[in-house]
């Protein structure tokens, strides 16, 4: 088992991914080919504490699966890359989460997705008294709008406690129907230290499709601290009433897109517990995401 120290916790999705490229259009009655492949561990929580572990953290990862073939498939690639799945639960009779990812011509996947074991995720799924003493300095939710089990009013008071236990929180959402009820984020602002979502999603939340209108709009609700992603162009962000753009790598070589924001942030988030500021720890989460793009597939395990 991992020696404790300060470490960094991830809650959020899991999925088994079948990433397919490439694919434009998906006819109603026709089959369709495409020419690459790749069958990996996915979902936001599990992306982004395989991106923790490679950058040589200590993760715990917060997380259901079912009991079937592709939970084996997680657990074993968890295990091998040294994540603590201690807080991982796992259902009888309940499959796991799986994505099938169509990436088209210009890099961007569409994903068929079942939310599986995910939607057991609950806010008490959080134990923050074993947080603390497990030495946990950073806890990052992943992937929150897809998490059915966390739209619930009693999210708020388990990040209030762990704040109180000292812990850094941060929360990045992801596209998903359930974006168009923001009134689900607003309570949790307030008690995360740092809100993480791509221009996209901003748009979705606020009506605004601009970076610093819709910073504003966050820190109108509490938020403190927020990285809006621009992809290709980078990041904005904004704290303590100042903005600012940070830059992406410019890399020629895009293969696909698929989990650059989970890698993003997984840089971004090994940065901050090494005590880099904010804009030199999104700089190192450009770096990781700018990594992500060169190959088919969230994560790369070799």
């Amino acid at each position: 088992m991992i020696e404790n120290h300060n470490a960094i916790a991830v809650l959020g999705n899991v999925t088994l991914d079948i990433i397919c490229k490439t694919v434009d259009d998906v006819p109603r009655h026709d089959s369709i080919t495409f020419q690459e492949a790749a069958v990996t561990p996915g979902g936001c929580g599990s992306n982004t504490a395989i991106g923790l572990a490679r950058a040589g953290e200590t993760v715990y990862l917060i997380a259901c699966i079912g009991d079937d073939d592709a939970a084996e498939i997680l657990c074993q690639t968890w295990d091998r890359m040294g994540i603590d799945i201690r807080f991982v639960q796992r259902f009888e009779n309940q499959g796991s989460g799986v994505s099938v990812g169509l990436v088209d011509s210009d890099f961007q996947p569409r994903f068929v997705h079942t939310a599986g074991a995910n939607a057991k995720l609950q806010p008490e799924s959080l134990e923050p008294d074993r947080l603390k003493e497990l030495k946990v300095r950073l806890l990052h939710v992943a992937g929150y709008y897809v998490l059915p089990g966390l739209l619930d009013p009693g999210f708020k008071d388990m990040l209030s406690l762990v704040q109180k236990c000292g812990i850094f929180t941060s929360l990045d959402v992801v596209i998903s129907p359930a974006m168009d009820k923001p009134e689900f984020l607003w309570p949790l602002l307030p008690y995360l230290n740092l809100f993480l979502c791509n221009l996209r999603e901003a748009e979705f939340l606020t009506g605004y499709g601009d970076p610093e209108s819709a910073s504003e709009e966050f820190h109108a609700r509490g938020a403190a601290a927020v990285i809006i992603k621009l992809g290709s162009k980078g990041c904005w962000l904004s704290e303590l009433g100042q903005g600012i753009l940070i830059p992406a790598p410019q890399v020629e070589n895009v293969i696909d897109t698929t989990g650059a924001g989970d890698a993003f942030a997984a840089g971004l988030l090994a940065a901050l517990q090494k005590g880099e500021d904010l804009p030199d720890a999104c700089r190192a989460g450009a770096i990781m995401g700018s990594r992500t793009v060169q190959y088919l597939g969230a994560v790369k395990l070799t």
